[in-house]
């Protein structure tokens, strides 16, 4: 495993300046709202995202996805068709976030990568608990390597992706492609992703509640609207960390941020890949919070071109065999 880690460092200024911001808002606390209402506020976030770049082409469709009506939208960069995909799925604890809320992230890894992004509005908790959005993810995926060409796409050369409860996601449906039969996946893209529900590890503990991470009480409320049970909580596909075997997946990248409440949950399961024989590169990210590399810092623009290039580089060597 090559991992790239950086001393405490601090806050980055740029992320204190938004803390401040968002301080002076004077922002209820997470569990004290509606699920309707947390999304809502964080769909008025988006202003503060930053300009979104332009790609060459959107398209919106819905799927019919394991009983779901399922909206993608497909971002398609400048190049000469057939072009890789990358199936991502957004961040929001299950319960929280849209197409809308990753669209900056999704138009930058497209053109970045050079490849079609497939961006899965996967059904939320509680209206759908789990499993609903691990079948949706996994279906969506499956949908992608089967129907590429009918977007300009290559279906043999696939990856997946995801922030947080999307990394999540990306990390299950890496177990689902590889024991239900495909597709093979080139790469699996993990940005700061949320792979142990049991919340237990030091980063968990001495972080809820500061530098923005939400406290115990947000992160219980995120669970209780995902899960049916605590019992759930072990199940791999809830927490892939406990996934008894590791072995046979793609290559990943796994992106952590210093002062992160999943930082080490994430920094943990590439170890757990990199004992399977798992090729998989952790960076760390100093300075940095949850969710940054959403945000207009000069950290949050590495990370992407970071990203970007990973994911070209495994479907360049996909390309060769």
């Amino acid at each position: 495993m090559s991992t790239t880690n950086t001393p405490t460092s601090g806050l980055h200024p740029q992320v204190q300046a938004y803390l401040e911001r968002i301080s002076r808002a004077g922002f209820a606390e997470l569990h004290t709202f509606t699920p309707e209402q947390a999304r809502e506020g964080l769909r008025r976030q988006i202003p503060m995202l930053g300009e979104p770049e332009p790609v060459a082409a959107i398209e919106e469709r819905v799927l019919s996805s394991a009983g779901h009506q399922v909206p993608i939208r497909i971002y398609t960069p400048a190049g000469v068709a057939p072009l890789p995909v990358v199936v991502f799925f957004h961040g929001g604890g299950f319960v929280v976030g849209d197409l809308d809320t990753h669209d900056g992230l999704c138009r930058s890894l497209a053109n970045g990568a050079a490849a079609v992004v497939v961006s899965v509005g996967y059904p939320l908790a509680p209206e759908h608990k789990f499993p609903a959005a691990v079948d949706v993810c996994f279906a969506a995926t499956q949908w992608a390597a089967a129907h590429a060409d009918s977007f300009g796409a290559d279906g043999n050369r696939i990856a997946v992706a995801g922030d947080s409860a999307g990394g999540n996601l990306a990390a299950v449906v890496t177990h689902m492609a590889r024991d239900l039969g495909g597709p093979p996946l080139a790469f699996q893209l993990l940005i700061y992703p949320d792979t142990d529900f049991r919340r237990s590890n030091i980063s968990i503990r001495e972080f809820a509640g500061r530098y923005g991470n939400i406290t115990r009480a947000g992160q219980r409320w995120f669970m209780d609207h995902y899960l049916h049970s605590d019992e759930e909580k072990l199940d791999p596909r809830v927490s892939p960390l406990l996934a008894t075997d590791h072995s046979g997946l793609p290559p990943a990248l796994v992106i952590t941020a210093e002062y992160d409440a999943l930082r080490d949950e994430g920094e943990e399961y590439a170890a757990a890949l990199a004992r399977a024989g798992v090729p998989v590169e952790v960076r760390r990210y100093p300075g940095m919070i949850h969710e940054f590399a959403r945000h207009p810092f000069e950290a949050g623009a590495t990370a992407r071109s970071e990203a970007a290039a990973a994911l070209r580089q495994a479907f360049a060597e996909v390309a060769e065999k």
